[in-house]
């Protein structure tokens, strides 16, 4: 369940104009839901994502999802780096995550790819990945999980609206 926490992980924005016009556009309050799937059963949640405007080009958030037997959080920022022209969002969770990701822009939509490696309590290797999407007035969690010792996956996808 430590995975779920990611589906909070990143926020993106979508490009309206300029950059920092693009982040605050995204100020303000989300929700979403989602089934996390590949366990036994798949298991749906809720969320919340509030997002508000930060310092200089910045915009800071924080999420939770309830699942069945656990809150899971998660916070960060989303910010435009004026010198290096891109996007960047940094997070860090209650399941001990964080993600560095540089902000992939095709089109109206911002691509965040958040990638670590890290073990599990028991000591396993777990391969975590995030992809957020800002994209228009949306945003959309990708999330996944992979069990080195087991193989197992879990996969979650979150739309989040206001």
């Amino acid at each position: 369940m430590a995975v779920t926490a990611m589906t909070l992980a990143g926020m993106a924005t979508p490009a309206i104009s300029g950059p920092v016009e693009v982040l605050e556009s995204y100020v303000g309050d989300w929700k979403g839901a989602g089934a996390l799937v590949g366990g036994q059963n798949p298991e749906p949640f809720k969320c919340r994502l509030g997002i508000s405007k930060g310092n200089l080009n910045k915009i800071n958030y924080a999420g939770r999802c309830s699942l069945i037997d656990m809150n899971l959080s998660v916070s960060g920022t989303i910010a435009f780096d004026d010198k290096a022209q891109r996007y960047q969002a940094v997070m860090s969770s209650n399941a001990g995550f964080t993600g560095v990701a540089v902000g992939q822009i095709k089109g109206d939509t911002i691509n965040f790819d958040l990638r670590e490696k890290q073990q599990d309590r028991g000591g396993n290797d777990v391969r975590i990945g995030s992809r957020i999407l800002l994209e228009g007035n949306a945003i959309t969690v990708d999330f996944e999980v992979e069990f080195n010792s087991s193989g197992q996956v879990l996969t979650a996808s979150v739309p989040f609206s206001r």
